[in-house]
């Protein structure tokens, strides 16, 4: 019960929490208010939250321009279930409007931070990474994975763009100190440089980055540079922030509150089974008051991702009114997503190194 106590808000409240601030106090725009918006999951059930200027990337878009996302993520580990919104969105793009997708593998940022010991670890997390993109479903002839260590290019314009950037932004935004190293205050220009590169390198007329809300902060310096440089600014879409396993805010860094694609099948349901509950405290208790689905691990992975809107409005009633128990939720879910890791892993067998080398950039 005492664990229960931690949440002032339910974990369902908790999931758009980051992504309500970002309208409330840094301008961001409700996407709930536009019209026409794509008929994908990720907009539909509100995963999607906030913009900034999406309207104007989809009616580039819809008027046959030329348009690319930009959607990066941190090699120091394995993808895992939380990358779903993110990557799912990109994908429907990419399969519904042939948009091309750059995807910056922050190796060098890996390193810099200290999340790696080695630059040929993060190297070598780099490349994994990206035959988990293949395995994922992007299509090799529109995908282009960007690994700094392979494409060095991109320091060339990370180099213009540092003239666009003041330190007192970088301060302000990252709050870094004179203790730290140098290579931590010229990053924010490398993740410019990720952000404008099909624009300032590869004439696209417009772009759209998908991000989480713990990343408005950093694209706004990117978004502030373009203009400097005759550029225009990216548009951006926010997901929101997926609760981890233990009703905590999901991380790589640790294991026990998210679902990794590589993990052992066995070790996904024993992970799934041990997640946090809105179950009550006995069987009994259950039937006679019901659970709290908005306060349930399985109910929400479930509703967000392998269920339509009738099928989650009937299981949250059922288990409201105590006729689903919580272990039976647990096991549905553990059934959809075992079986999801395990396609995942079957295609990933399948890819070959010379698969991967077809997606990344590298220098002309």
């Amino acid at each position: 019960m005492l664990k229960r106590m931690i949440f002032m808000v339910t974990i369902k409240e908790g999931t758009f929490k980051e992504t309500k601030q970002l309208v409330e106090k840094f301008g961001a725009s409700p996407l709930s208010e536009l019209k026409d918006l794509p008929d994908y999951y990720t907009f539909n059930k509100n995963l999607l939250y906030s913009h900034r200027d999406f309207p104007r990337y989809l009616k580039a878009l819809n008027s046959g321009k030329r348009c690319a996302i930009v959607s990066g993520i941190n090699p120091s580990g394995g993808m895992h279930f939380g990358h779903r919104i993110v990557f799912d969105t990109n994908l429907f793009f990419q399969e519904n409007y042939g948009v091309d997708v750059f995807i910056p593998l922050s190796d060098d940022e890996s390193y810099i931070t200290g999340k790696v010991d080695k630059q040929e670890t993060a190297l070598k997390n780099a490349l994994t990474v990206a035959k988990e993109l293949l395995a994922y479903g992007f299509n090799p002839k529109k995908t282009f994975v960007i690994i700094d260590q392979i494409y060095t290019s991109i320091y060339n314009l990370a180099i213009k763009f540092s003239r666009g950037i003041t330190m007192s932004a970088i301060k302000a935004t990252y709050g870094y100190k004179m203790e730290d190293n140098p290579g931590l205050f010229f990053y924010p220009a490398i993740q410019t440089a990720h952000i404008l590169l099909p624009l300032a390198r590869f004439d696209y007329d417009d772009v759209l980055v998908a991000i989480g809300p713990d990343e408005d902060s950093h694209i706004r310096i990117g978004r502030d540079i373009a203009p400097k440089f005759g550029l225009k600014k990216p548009a951006i879409v926010h997901a929101v922030f997926l609760p981890g396993l233990t009703g905590e805010k999901m991380s790589a860094s640790k294991p026990e509150t998210a679902i990794f694609f590589e993990d052992k099948l066995k070790d996904i349901d024993k992970k799934v089974m041990k997640s946090y509950s809105g179950g009550r405290v006995s069987v009994e208790e259950h039937r006679k008051f019901g659970g709290d689905p908005d306060n349930d691990i399985s109910c929400l992975y479930l509703s967000f991702f392998f269920l339509d809107d009738k099928e989650s409005e009937k299981l949250f009633e059922d288990y409201r009114k105590g006729r689903l128990l919580s272990g039976e939720v647990k096991k549905m879910f553990s059934k959809r997503i075992v079986k999801y890791i395990s396609d995942f892993q079957k295609r990933k067998a399948k890819i070959q190194d010379k698969d991967v080398e077809m997606i990344i950039l590298r220098n002309n």
